[in-house]
């Protein structure tokens, strides 16, 4: 999927997937912040770590803070996977889907037909139920409260209660690291401080 990849991961992008690599596939349960400015490639970052999940039969789930980042995240994993014939299927859950849509995505969650589930808080309401649910990812961490990214990270251990998942969190507000650490005192942290060479400079206002 990389060597395919349009683009080469910058060394920033690669030194994170390297860590996170080796943290979900080792021994102990990964609980990562990944920092970066907007356009620096935290989302194909964590895109591999929830292939990574699915590849090893696995669900992943992606919680985003609002339906529209929710819905771009979704067709953007959907556009890269029908690209290059992955055959993982994406589910997208959000609150303003009719009971009809709702119900259709819970049975594919449910029933592990999903491998990767992308959605707003509604994937934490009670009626979704995981199916070996090994990795949670938070984009824009700091709109969400502790307890919604307890809540989703809690999901894993309703079908199996050996399988904790593994965490991580996405988050592009520019935190310095002493003060992150005391906010996020159970967070190891990642730092990607290089952006894409093609990459147009970011307008904020």
């Amino acid at each position: 999927f990389l060597a395919n990849l349009p683009y080469e991961l910058t060394g920033a992008q690669k030194r994170v997937w390297e860590q996170i690599q080796e943290e979900m596939c080792g021994k102990l349960v990964m609980s990562r912040l990944i920092q970066g400015d907007v356009g620096s490639g935290k989302t194909i970052v964590a895109l591999l770590a929830l292939l990574l999940a699915a590849l090893n039969g696995y669900q992943g789930a992606m919680m985003a803070p609002t339906e529209v980042l929710a819905k771009q995240h979704y067709e953007s994993i959907t556009e890269l996977f029908e690209t290059y014939g992955i055959e993982k299927q994406v589910v997208l859950v959000t609150g303003s889907m009719t009971a009809k849509e709702k119900r259709l995505a819970y049975e594919k969650i449910a029933s592990h037909e999903a491998d990767i589930i992308v959605g707003t808080h509604a994937l934490i309401q009670e009626k979704v139920h995981y199916d070996r649910l090994a990795l949670v990812i938070t984009d824009e961490q700091h709109r969400f409260g502790v307890g919604q990214r307890e809540a989703l990270g809690n999901k894993g251990s309703e079908t199996d209660s050996e399988l904790t998942p593994h965490v991580l969190v996405m988050s592009a507000t520019p935190i310095p690291r002493t003060l992150a650490i005391i906010l996020y005192g159970d967070l190891d942290i990642s730092i990607i401080d290089e952006m894409p060479a093609e990459r147009l400079p970011i307008k904020n206002c």
